[in-house]
């Protein structure tokens, strides 16, 4: 059975580049072209459009099984759609079972790859920093996003990091749960501290307690030696402080 699939548009994927899913005797194969793949000396997982960079052993084996479980998940996905496509005609509730088992299969797959994501250093982001990086980040969003990044000298790799992940996770949510407008996104470099502000004009109420994101945003910064600082009043607009330790 092969499968053909056209990946978002990202930073990293060529515009109509493809991927071919080939499951040979019930073995899941992902042929993606090299020129596609950033490879760097630490990495067994290699995902398009990313490099790993700086990864501790743990963290690589960590990643390693988590690849392992997501391709497990797309194997089944495979399988279940391919007897759904055998039974669709002759016994349609069938069908319809494994396509639900599917979707489950899906979906797991989707939380086990960002898992592999998340902490994995963007290409973008190593050869041209933390101003390419967000902007194509907020190109990405449904609204109208302006960023203002001021951050020369470039902040340590680490930092960089964490400040990407953590803008690209705020506006996921300001996208998602907000029901704003339009957003801000601004970074500074200081001697010792970059700081980020992500603003939206949105309906306001941010609670962490309640699970809108911003529980793993905070838990993300303190595992830097920063802080994080919400202002979010009923009716919005919503603000979010970062403050970064920038020791190199």
């Amino acid at each position: 059975m092969e499968c053909a699939y056209e990946p978002l548009r990202r930073p990293g994927f060529r515009a109509g580049a493809r991927v071919d899913a080939q499951f040979p005797a019930g073995q899941l194969t992902l042929a993606v072209p090299a020129a596609h793949i950033r490879w760097s000396s630490c990495a067994a997982v290699s995902l398009p459009g990313l490099a790993c960079r700086g990864l501790g052993q743990d963290r690589l084996r960590e990643r390693q099984s988590g690849a392992g479980l997501a391709q497990q998940r797309l194997v089944a996905l495979a399988m279940n759609l391919g007897l759904a496509r055998e039974k669709l005609q002759t016994d349609p509730a069938s069908a319809s079972g494994y396509v639900t088992q599917a979707h489950e299969d899906a979906k797991a797959a989707l939380s086990e790859l960002r898992s592999i994501a998340r902490g994995i250093h963007p290409v973008i982001l190593a050869d041209r920093g933390l101003d390419a990086a967000l902007s194509a980040v907020a190109a990405r969003l449904p609204i109208p996003v302006e960023v203002d990044v001021q951050v020369e000298p470039r902040a340590p790799r680490p930092v960089e990091a964490v400040a990407y992940f953590v803008v690209a996770e705020a506006l996921t949510n300001v996208a998602k749960h907000a029901d704003a407008t339009a957003a801000v996104v601004a970074a500074r470099r200081t001697d010792s501290r970059l700081s980020l502000t992500i603003l939206d004009n949105g309906h306001g109420g941010a609670d962490p307690a309640r699970g809108t994101g911003l529980t793993g945003l905070a838990q993300r910064v303190r595992g830097a030696n920063g802080t994080m600082t919400v202002i979010s009043p009923s009716g919005g607009p919503t603000t979010i402080t970062v403050e970064l330790p920038c020791e190199s």
